[in-house]
């Protein structure tokens, strides 16, 4: 993804003051972002969790925060910048006047002091990222302004930049699999199951992973499985919702199976 510069904060969430020492190192365990989130700043449905705060001279603070499908921030600046990291989903973010930019799991989107922006999820995934803002000496370390319409959140996110060229000229993994024995059935999986199938709005990219990976413990099919598993934490179901999907259908298609998916699990989320 290209680097954008351009200002950002997720949420003007409170995030709890950590009281220690200066000279003590503090861990904020992991919580998920359960939290609804303030709604006079947002659109659609956002929540956040495990928030942190430094103590003085630092200024850091920040939060995770979770945007179901369609959701997004308002337009917005901070003074002194922002920092995301994306570690769930497919998300969107657009300073003012620039192309609206796609991000996924493992982007570090990098917003410098003053930057007019917005951020959120894409329309058919959800988005998590974690936010890191720094709090100016006086004033506000968000300043909220006018709503992101429709229409620019419609607009489509900017072609990949030229150095990414050479992974989009690669074959897809069915043509790789069977293109030299199948041709046809190879287009097929990629022009009707993924290209139609898969892109249809009616169950979102998250939803239509969560049925395929059912269905695929259900028969018993490990090899593809993996590739489904880390298909579906890009769509943006968490680790922990893959594995109790797994522990419920040990109930229904057997314990075989569910033992076998926990397996392939287990490697697809040490690997990602």
């Amino acid at each position: 993804m290209t680097r954008i510069i351009a200002t950002a904060l997720v949420l003007a969430v409170a995030a709890p003051a950590v009281a220690r020492a200066q000279d003590s190192l503090t861990v904020v365990r992991g919580t998920p972002p359960t939290d609804r989130a303030p709604a006079e700043n947002l659109t659609g449905t956002v929540r956040v969790g495990n928030g942190f705060r430094a103590e003085a001279p630092a200024r850091i603070y920040g939060a995770t925060v979770a945007f179901e499908p369609g959701a997004r921030t308002y337009w917005h600046v901070h003074p002194l910048g922002q920092t995301l990291v994306v570690t769930a989903g497919t998300g969107r973010v657009q300073h003012w006047g620039g192309p609206v930019e796609e991000i996924r799991p493992g982007d570090v989107v990098l917003i410098p002091p003053g930057a007019k922006h917005w951020h959120g999820a894409s329309p058919d995934a959800p988005m998590t990222h974690v936010a890191l803002v720094e709090r100016p000496e006086d004033g506000p370390s968000t300043e909220w302004m006018e709503e992101v319409t429709d229409d620019q959140y419609a607009l489509r996110p900017a072609p990949a930049p030229a150095d990414s060229a050479s992974e989009d000229d690669r074959p897809s993994r069915a043509q790789q699999l069977m293109g030299d024995i199948a041709p046809r059935l190879a287009d097929l999986t990629d022009d009707v199951l993924y290209g139609q199938v898969w892109a249809s709005p009616e169950l979102s990219q998250r939803d239509r992973s969560l049925v395929t990976v059912s269905a695929l413990i259900a028969m018993n099919r490990p090899d593809q499985l993996r590739s489904h598993l880390a298909r579906a934490r890009a769509n943006g179901v968490t680790q922990e919702e893959l594995i109790e999907t797994i522990t419920h259908l040990a109930f229904y298609a057997g314990w075989p199976n569910a033992v076998t998916a926990i397996s392939v699990a287990r490697e697809v989320f040490q690997e990602n």
